[in-house]
C-alpha cells in the first residue's frame, strides 16, 4: 500500500544557501562599494582642493616679490634722482606692478607698490627718512591698503 501526500511539501534550504542570506550578501557588498567610493571621492576632492591652495599661495608669493621689486625700482629712481617724485610701472611675466614717490618734505619719502598675479594683489609701503648721502629706510610693510 502507497500513501498520498495531499499537501505540497516546501522546498527544504540548507543553511548556505538561504535566499535571506544571499540578500545580506548582496546589500553587504553594496554598502561597502558605496562606503569605499564615498572615501574615494573624499580623497579625490581634497587633494583639488589642496592643488589650489597651493596654486593661489605660490601666485601670492610672486605677487609679494613682484611688489618688493617695484618698490626697490622706485628706490632706484630716487637714488639716480634725490629730487625724484612721481610713479612708474613695471612688468614681469608673472604679473605687473606700479609704484609711486611722494615727498614728506626735506629728505622724507614714501613709496608705495602695488603688484597683481592672476587675481591676487599685494602692496607695500616704504617710508624713507634719508635719501643722501644714503638712503635709510624706517619702514618696509606689507599692507592692506595706502
Amino acid at each position: 500500500m502507497s500513501t498520498q501526500k495531499h499537501f505540497m511539501e516546501l522546498p527544504h534550504y540548507d543553511n548556505h544557501n538561504s535566499p535571506v542570506q544571499g540578500f545580506i550578501l548582496l546589500l553587504s557588498v553594496l554598502l561597502i562599494g558605496v562606503v569605499g567610493l564615498a572615501i574615494v571621492t573624499s580623497i579625490l576632492l581634497l587633494g583639488t582642493n589642496s592643488s589650489r591652495t597651493s596654486f593661489t599661495l605660490e601666485q601670492s608669493n610672486h605677487a609679494k616679490a613682484i611688489a618688493n621689486a617695484c618698490a626697490e625700482e622706485a628706490m632706484e629712481q630716487i637714488r639716480d634722482s634725490t629730487s625724484f617724485t612721481g610713479s612708474g610701472n613695471l612688468s614681469f611675466s608673472r604679473g605687473t606692478c606700479s609704484y609711486t614717490v611722494t615727498s614728506q618734505g626735506g629728505q622724507n619719502r614714501t613709496v608705495t607698490a602695488s603688484s597683481t598675479v592672476s587675481t591676487i594683489i599685494r602692496k607695500v609701503k616704504v617710508i624713507i627718512s634719508s635719501i643722501t648721502p644714503t638712503i635709510t629706510v624706517t619702514s618696509w610693510q606689507e599692507v592692506t591698503d595706502f
